[in-house]
């Protein structure tokens, strides 16, 4: 990298605390697979109320997809990284790589 160029910019959506750990957490699921939100919001210990604001967020950005249903008579939420949401994670996995590479100076 240049040292008098501007460092890359990171997705504001995605570099939220808590949004980063929901996109880290819906990537490992293989493409097509979802997650169902009680899951979610267990695994990361977060409140429902605190994860169904960062994903709207992500939603809106086009990063997940959520779909609701029911399972017997109880609602059911399932929460998936859409193709746009896996690039931008990616996207973003390169750039905190490259502003990591390029960071320290020297020893």
């Amino acid at each position: 990298m240049n040292p008098d160029a501007a460092p890359p910019e990171l997705d504001p959506v995605i570099h939220g605390q808590a949004r980063l750990r929901v996109m880290a957490t819906l990537n490992v699921l293989r493409d097509g697979d979802e997650m169902a939100f009680a899951s979610v919001k267990e695994l990361l210990g977060m409140t429902a109320g605190n994860l169904s604001v960062h994903l709207t967020k992500l939603e809106d950005a086009g990063y997940v997809r959520i779909t609701k249903t029911h399972k017997g008579r109880t609602p059911v939420t399932y929460v998936a990284l859409t193709k746009r949401g896996r690039l931008a994670f990616e996207d973003y996995k390169q750039t905190i790589r490259a502003l990591l590479d390029n960071a320290g100076g020297k020893p």
